[in-house]
């Protein structure tokens, strides 16, 4: 397959397969290659004439240059240890391309339109009914059958050297697309912004007509290494004092509900296992996060013991899908692994699912000529 080589010295830095040493005298954050993100593996298409939807990309410093792709002399030169300290790679993902494809459980996606479920993939928007795709049985998941996740995006901007190193993509949404209303245009950015700090910035513009807007960052977390087992002994601390029921498919029920004497209350750091002795399949629920909307602040903490490995996540959003990887089972994973339950957790910082059926959730709604924007930023460090 051809390769963007400019782009990939960039996506080695800014993309998520982050590595963090464990010892606290050295903290290096790291990134393996391009695999991390459905988005940076599916750039490579983009010097062909296969967008679909991106803006095309002319001119050596924006594409790059052809040449054959060599996975492991990338990873041999960007997966350094250190003497004081053992590096490894804590996002799970795949070898291929061509797996992130036909990939059926959101490695590394951006998800939209509307990430998260509508239920009965349908919404009324100032007096009309929209029909949108199902894909979850009769709700919409993550945008429909052909999500955000699941088309090609253009690289419009990308710095691969001296400081905050970064990369844009870009992708314009149809009107009708997936059964949401309008024309979209929406960019991610990511940024190393400082030492072992990682910053994700997802906009929308809706430019002629109001539609719903609500992207996620889909990573999958493993902070002992992607291929380490399960994460069910990290320690993780949610501050969201309330969460949204849901019914058996996963629908919220409208309420709001204090998470005090419940399995779900990770006011205090606590491991995962603690309580999920009445939850077979782990969680897979949506926190109401305290703080002010739209105002970035500290949202969650993650730490491994065993690795030494901490990550503090800070967003804008009103809410958190805390998701454990329950569903997993025998994906063929990157560097022979083989993901099963509980390989990976989810941390997606989002507005409340189903919002558009339900006026007392905030609205997801961004008029013509609105914009929207959710703000992450991912520090990494060694646990105290």
């Amino acid at each position: 397959m051809a390769r963007v080589s400019l782009l990939l010295c960039l996506v080695i830095l800014v993309t998520l397969g982050v590595v963090v040493t464990s010892f606290a005298n050295n903290v290096e954050v790291q990134s393996e290659h391009v695999e991390s993100s459905k988005k940076v593996t599916k750039a490579h298409h983009i010097c062909k004439d296969k967008e679909k939807g991106g803006k095309k990309v002319n001119g050596d410093h924006n594409a790059g240059s052809d040449g054959k792709e060599n996975k492991k002399d990338e990873k041999n030169k960007h997966d350094v240890h250190k003497k004081e300290g053992k590096s490894g790679d804590i996002v799970l993902g795949y070898d291929s391309v061509k797996s992130y494809e036909t990939d059926k459980v959101y490695f590394g996606a951006t998800v939209g339109r509307v990430a998260n479920r509508i239920g009965k993939a349908h919404f009324k928007l100032n007096g009309k009914e929209y029909k949108t795709v199902a894909n979850d049985g009769k709700n919409t998941l993550h945008g429909g059958k052909k999500g955000f996740g699941d088309v090609v995006w253009a690289v419009t901007k990308h710095k691969y050297d001296g400081k905050k190193p970064h990369i844009v993509f870009t992708y314009t949404s149809p009107d009708g697309d997936q059964g949401f209303p309008g024309e979209l245009i929406v960019t991610v950015t990511y940024k190393l912004v400082k030492d072992n700090e990682l910053s994700v910035v997802m906009e929308a513009e809706a430019k002629d007509q109001a539609t719903p807007v609500n992207l996620a960052h889909h990573t999958y977390w493993n902070l002992g290494g992607h291929n380490s087992g399960d994460i069910l002994s990290e320690e993780i601390q949610i501050l969201g004092s309330s969460y949204t029921p849901v019914d058996g498919e996963l629908i919220p029920t409208g309420k709001i509900s204090p998470v005090k004497r419940t399995p779900y209350d990770f006011l205090q750091p606590r491991p995962i296992k603690d309580n999920m002795k009445d939850l077979k399949t782990g969680y897979d629920i949506n926190y109401c996060l305290d703080g002010k909307v739209d105002k970035m602040r500290k949202i969650v903490e993650l730490g491994d013991k065993k690795s030494g490995r901490k990550m503090e996540l800070s967003a804008n959003q009103p809410g958190l899908q805390f998701y454990t990887g329950g569903m997993l089972k025998d994906i063929k994973g990157k560097n022979g692994a083989v993901y099963q339950a509980f390989a990976g957790l989810c941390l997606e910082t989002q507005s409340y699912p189903d919002s558009v059926n339900n006026p007392k959730f905030p609205s997801q709604i961004v008029e013509p000529g609105k914009n929207y924007k959710h703000n992450m930023l991912f520090k990494f460090s060694i646990v105290s």
